[in-house]
């Protein structure tokens, strides 16, 4: 079907987003119920980079590389985006009041509008392509 090809390729990747995206509001949230709590440290979801640093992958190919056996270690190895996993990330590097909290509530205000508005864009693109689809269907 035509799942396989860029249009699979693209539609995967937002789908993969908006999980993480959904993910991300959860831990928000979390940090806001816990901004009061003494020493919680504040966690973020760290997997646009690991995503980029794979698509990057894939296009490049340093040199070409000859190996005589299968149990030669390839210089290059690409990632295949599919494997990266979003990731939790405590954050115990800051601390920001004195009872051992780091949360910021303004901060994580702006994160979760940011989160809803990155959702809200990512839901119209997937909208958007398959609007696309249905109009070469009709």
């Amino acid at each position: 079907m035509f799942f396989s090809g860029a249009f699979g390729k693209n539609v995967d990747i937002i789908q993969r987003e908006l999980d993480v995206s959904i993910m991300r509001r959860n831990v928000i949230a979390n940090n806001i119920a816990n901004s009061d709590t003494p020493n919680f440290k504040r966690t973020v979801v760290n997997f646009e980079s690991q995503l980029k640093r794979a698509l990057d992958s894939e296009k490049v190919k340093p040199f070409p590389e000859v190996l005589t056996d299968k149990r030669h270690i390839p210089f290059y190895q690409s990632v295949d985006y599919r494997k990266v996993k979003p990731r939790r990330v405590l954050d115990y590097l800051t601390t920001s009041k004195n009872n051992g909290n780091n949360v910021d509530i303004e901060v994580e205000m702006m994160n979760a509008l940011e989160n809803q508005m990155l959702y809200q864009t990512l839901v119209q693109s997937i909208s958007s392509e398959f609007a696309r689809v249905n109009l070469v269907l009709r």
